[in-house]
């Protein structure tokens, strides 16, 4: 009985189909970056440089939300009418919240969105979002750079909205939009200070029936938190504004305040200043990982953890204590 082998693909396979637009390569090439195999990751890195010149021509949208805000369903609404009304090619990662306990994820984001799904001028991603911290993907950047050379000149990048997902999402995106629900009675307590100063825009979702009310005084309480809190180095303060997926209402107002952003972004240069800073967030994002893969994958660095923590159980040493001792005996320099 034969074997069933998958077919590998060299970097320049992958690379010529992607700039022909090919969606069924660039998943596959997204699963590439993803994979934790050392030949996947050499081939991989070769991908990223024959297409980073075709990169870096698209609108970058995080969006966020605590549980339950509809994250999902406003990306859906939002995302067919800004096709409609720009006729932009939308990439769509999102990513799944993984189980710490079995290592699966869900990734049900094309069964939750299946309009957007099936408009051709979309692609959606569903990605783990494994061990990453606060959420994010470990490949996020690197699978909007393979959107962005297929020609999608859209990306929305959906983050599980559990706390530090909010920070890393906000370093590789152009617009932070932050959703958020009415009526749960705990609209400025339920999210932290130093997210809504990173949001460049607020929008209170299922702003729609008995809810409608709840929305706009939730849209002003909002507003009146907002107002004490300083404006971005643009001179930007975020404005709120409600929405209603179900029925698509303001949709249109969310897509004209994010035009007015970019606009005066581009205009007073700090487009292109944080396109810059998420070049050198990349660089050193990848460094630490690719130090910690280095030191861990070394069979003698890792007889050293075993010791240390032995040590440690044994109360013979402080975790800061071994830390010190490790850093002295790898970092150790000579005159």
């Amino acid at each position: 009985m034969q074997t069933y082998k998958p077919q590998r693909f060299s970097a320049e396979q992958y690379a010529e189909a992607i700039l022909k637009e090919d969606r069924i390569m660039l998943a596959r090439a997204i699963t590439l970056i993803e994979s934790s195999l050392e030949k996947d990751q050499l081939i991989a890195e070769k991908l990223i440089e024959y297409l980073l010149p075709h990169t870096g021509n698209s609108l970058r949208i995080g969006i966020t939300g605590v549980p339950g805000v509809g994250k999902s369903s406003f990306i859906e609404s939002f995302g067919e009418y800004i096709i409609e009304q720009t006729q932009s090619k939308l990439a769509v990662l999102a990513i799944d919240p993984t189980s710490q306990k079995s290592r699966g994820s869900i990734l049900g984001d094309k069964t939750r969105m299946e309009k957007l799904s099936q408009n051709p001028q979309c692609f959606i991603r569903p990605s783990p979002a494994g061990n990453s911290l606060g959420g994010i993907a470990k490949k996020t950047r690197e699978s909007l750079l393979l959107c962005e050379a297929a020609g999608f000149n859209l990306i929305f990048i959906e983050t599980v909205g559990v706390g530090q997902s909010e920070v890393l999402v906000s370093e590789m995106t152009d617009f932070f939009l932050l959703l958020m629900l009415a009526g749960a009675g705990d609209e400025l307590q339920g999210i932290k200070k130093g997210i809504m100063e990173m949001a460049d825009l607020l929008v209170i979702t299922k702003a729609d029936g008995e809810n409608k009310l709840k929305s706009l005084e939730a849209k002003q309480n909002y507003q009146n938190a907002l107002h004490l809190f300083r404006a971005n180095e643009m001179d930007w303060h975020p404005p709120v504004t409600t929405c209603s997926a179900l029925y698509k209402e303001g949709l249109e107002n969310i897509l004209f305040l994010i035009k007015q952003y970019i606009k005066s972004s581009k205009e007073k240069g700090f487009f292109e200043k944080k396109r810059q800073k998420q070049q050198i967030d990349w660089f050193r994002q990848t460094l630490k990982e690719s130090l910690v893969d280095y030191f861990f994958r070394n069979e003698g660095f890792q007889k050293t953890i075993i010791e240390a923590e032995q040590s440690i159980l044994e109360q013979k040493k402080d975790a800061f204590g071994a830390v010190r001792e490790i850093l002295g005996k790898y970092l150790q320099t000579k005159d």
